[in-house]
Order: C-alpha cells, then structure tokens, then sequence
C-alpha cells in the first residue's frame, strides 16, 4: 500500500522546495494565453513547435532522402553533361520540409513547373526548373552558348517547353533509377504550367519534402527543385533507413566497378592467331599462289584439330 505522508512531512517538503535544498534550478517561459509554465532539470526540456511547419518526416528518414538525390544529382548531371556536350554540375543545396505555400511563394514567376505521376503511389510530385538556367541550357543545346542568353520575362512557348520536356524525361529516367532500391516508382510528366501559383495539388498547409538543387553551365547558375507532398510517401517512409542506403551503395560500387572493368576491356588490343591446318610447300609454290588457290592438307575435315603440340 502506498505511504501517506503526515502533515509534518508535508510542510518539511514545502520549506525545502522554497529553499532549493532539493537542488532542482526551476525555469520559467512565458506561456502562449500569459500564464506561466514551470519545469525541473530532472524534467523534459520544452522544445519549440511550431503548428504551421509540422514534420512528419524523421531526421534519419531525411538524411536518407539527402542521400537518394544526391545520387540522382551526380548521375543526372553526367547525362545532362553528354546532351548538351558541356560540363554541368548539380549538387544538393538544401533537403526541408515545409508547407507547400511556403513552397510556391518562394518560386519565380514565370518558370517551368511539372507535374510528375509516381506510381504506384497515390499523388504528384513537382518538378521546377529557374528560368536563370534553364535558358542557359536550352540555349547551349539549340547550338548557342558563345554569347549571353537572353532570359525573357514571359511564358515558355510551346516549342520551349517541348525542348524542356526533353530535360525533364532524361531527369525522371536518372530518378527512377536512384528510387529504386527504396521503391520501385514510374515517373511520369504531366502538366506543365509556367505561374505556379495555378498548380494547387494539395493543401496550401500540407506539409512537403523540398529538395533544392544549384545547377551550374559554365558561368551560369540556377536552381531546380523536386517537391514531394508527405501524402505520396506517407505508404513508403519507413523505408528510408541506413540500412538500406548502406546495401545500396555498396550494390552501386560494384555495379561501377564492373562498368569500368568492362569499359577498359572493351578498349583492350590482344593478338590472336589460328591454326587451321599444317602442310607443306615448296618454296616455287609459295612464289606461284594466287587468290583463288586451293591449298590441300593431309588433315581430315571429319576429326578436330588438336593445334601444334606445345
């Protein structure tokens, strides 16, 4: 049964609390309708929250997510590098969730803004490209690239977005292949707007995962961004563990040494010779054959040749 404490106890304890001899520094913050919330070092350290930016997905989860398009940003880079003939470079400049309000407020107006099917997941993703370099690259693939490209302040014309769907397609094939050792996902584009202030695919307060990306040709830098509603992966983000990003990249060092094994044999010149028969010739009918001679052997076509014996 539990103790109960006499009257006597109970002031003892009041007058140590109010003296501090039980050694706990109390802190005090200001609470959210002007009351006060107290707690003890021995207690739980109140940690800010903020109701309008929830996180639905864990650090571990997140870091795992950094490391995925990291992958993808090295091997689109090499394929966008040998469209355009021209080195570019795309790293990850931040991976963070936010609302997706936040999102569209901070893009450009106009730009390229993709929709992106992912199934078998329910939902779009969002592909978005900065004018500032998608001009650059469009231009250096159309044959430019000697002078400054004009970046006009407009909506991409049809013949624009087509050239600008050609990026995005060699972008979801360097994606898929990145996603897969997660989850098997077939990315697809769909619309395409320029304002993506008319592109509302989910809630302005639904939280999302925005992975930002600095694309550089040559002098020319520009952002591109893949937004990813917490809805779409909401199924598949226990998935994302060390674990698994551990088994991955060691099944992706192999599969590049064993491409580079192969590119260095394929380069590779061996000598080869073959022994079909062994006869003897005079040295006048060597001197006297023509094309279109038949050289007789003693060996018989019916049984193998064994080669000269060494």
């Amino acid at each position: 049964m539990k103790e109960i404490l006499d009257q006597g106890e109970v002031d003892a304890l009041l007058e140590a609390v109010e003296s501090a001899d039980l050694g706990a520094s109390v802190t005090t913050m200001e609470g959210g309708y002007g009351g006060q919330v107290t707690g003890g070092e021995m207690g739980v350290e109140p940690v800010p929250y903020d109701f309008k930016r929830p996180e639905r997905v864990s650090k571990d989860q997140m870091r795992s997510l950094e490391t995925l398009h990291e992958i993808f940003a090295r091997n689109f880079a090499v394929n966008l590098s040998s469209y355009v003939r021209a080195i570019v470079e795309i790293k990850v400049v931040s991976v963070e969730q936010l609302p997706y309000a936040e999102f569209i407020a901070s893009l450009p107006n106009p730009t390229y803004f993709s929709l992106i099917s992912c199934q078998p997941l329910e939902g779009e993703m969002v592909f978005e490209m900065n004018p500032s370099i998608l001009y650059p690259v469009m231009d250096r693939l159309l044959g430019g690239g000697k002078a400054k490209p004009f970046v006009p302040d407009r909506a991409l014309t049809e013949m624009e977005v087509a050239v600008a769907r050609s990026l995005l397609d060699r972008a979801l094939g360097q994606l898929t292949e990145a996603w897969e050792n997660v989850y098997a996902i077939s990315f697809r584009h769909g619309q395409t707007e320029s304002n993506p202030l008319l592109m509302q695919i989910v809630p302005p307060t639904e939280p999302v995962v925005l992975t930002s990306f600095e694309v550089s040709l040559g002098e020319h830098i520009g952002l591109m961004n893949i937004c990813i509603p917490f809805k779409v992966i909401e199924g598949i983000v226990e998935q994302f563990s060390s674990y698994t990003w551990f088994g991955y990249q060691r099944k992706r060092q192999r599969m590049d040494f064993r491409g580079a094994l192969e590119e260095h044999i394929s380069y590779s010149k061996l000598d080869v010779s073959v022994e079909l028969a062994r006869t003897r010739l005079a040295l006048d009918q060597i001197l006297n054959l023509r094309v279109g001679d038949v050289i007789q052997t003693q060996h018989q076509t019916t049984k193998p040749h064994r080669g000269r014996p060494g």
